[in-house]
């Protein structure tokens, strides 16, 4: 049996733009994702000093992480973006490519987008953690 997961946008907060306020799993099993990074299947980053590039590898190993968990994007219920800029620009293009790519249903659920000075590997750009209610 898939979780029950219940979107809320409270009427007195602002409507956010795709993502909702609030986001209620009734689930037994929940999955934890390690921040997804833009690093390849040989453990190399991809896309050096190209957002779209490290995005796009980000999004298939959010996809292969979650597949093997026998979870899909509309069972992820928290999202954390983390983009190295100060640049609203940035940010706000890196979130339109990922609510754009095949994982788009997981930014429908509770998320932050954040700029932040540096991520944990040399020349990555981008991260993106997520949790997952898991299919019964």
């Amino acid at each position: 049996m898939p979780p029950r997961i219940t979107r809320v946008n409270p009427d007195r907060l602002h409507t956010p733009p795709g993502y909702h306020h609030i986001t209620v799993v009734e689930a037994g099993r929940t999955a934890f994702l390690a921040g997804q990074c833009p690093i390849g299947p040989t453990g190399a980053l991809v896309g050096e000093n190209d957002i779209d590039a490290q995005i796009d590898q980000v999004v298939t190993n959010a996809m292969i992480a979650l597949g093997a968990v026998g979870a899909a994007p509309s069972d992820v219920v928290r999202t954390v973006v983390y983009v190295v800029s100060d640049d609203r620009s940035v940010l706000g293009a890196a979130w339109e490519r990922l609510t754009r790519s095949p994982l788009a249903a997981a930014f429908t659920s509770a998320s932050t987008l954040l700029g932040v000075a540096q991520l944990g590997f040399g020349g990555q750009l981008v991260e993106v953690d997520l949790t997952a209610a898991l299919p019964g």
